[in-house]
């Protein structure tokens, strides 16, 4: 099960990546702004926001394989966390 500082790494290690798209760094800076605001009380509809907002990136036919993995990987963490 992943937590909150876990999914922010691992945005942080994505957004190094320099053939992550600007759309894609926009999504996912979007994305930890987020989950660094979330309370205890919220985290739920935060985590569900971000799944959405990650699902809408993903079918971006334009995104490399290889990037789509990471964000499917992002998004497996964020779900972990829901459960």
């Amino acid at each position: 099960m992943a937590n909150v500082n876990e999914i922010l790494d691992t945005i942080s290690y994505i957004l190094e990546d320099p053939a992550i798209q600007k759309n894609i760094r926009a999504k996912l800076e979007q994305i930890a702004g987020i989950m660094k605001a979330s309370t205890s009380k919220d985290v739920k509809l935060k985590i569900d926001k971000c799944i959405d907002i990650l699902s809408d990136v993903c079918e971006d036919s334009n995104i490399q394989s290889f990037v789509r993995t990471q964000l499917y990987q992002l998004s497996g963490m964020l779900e972990s966390i829901e459960h």
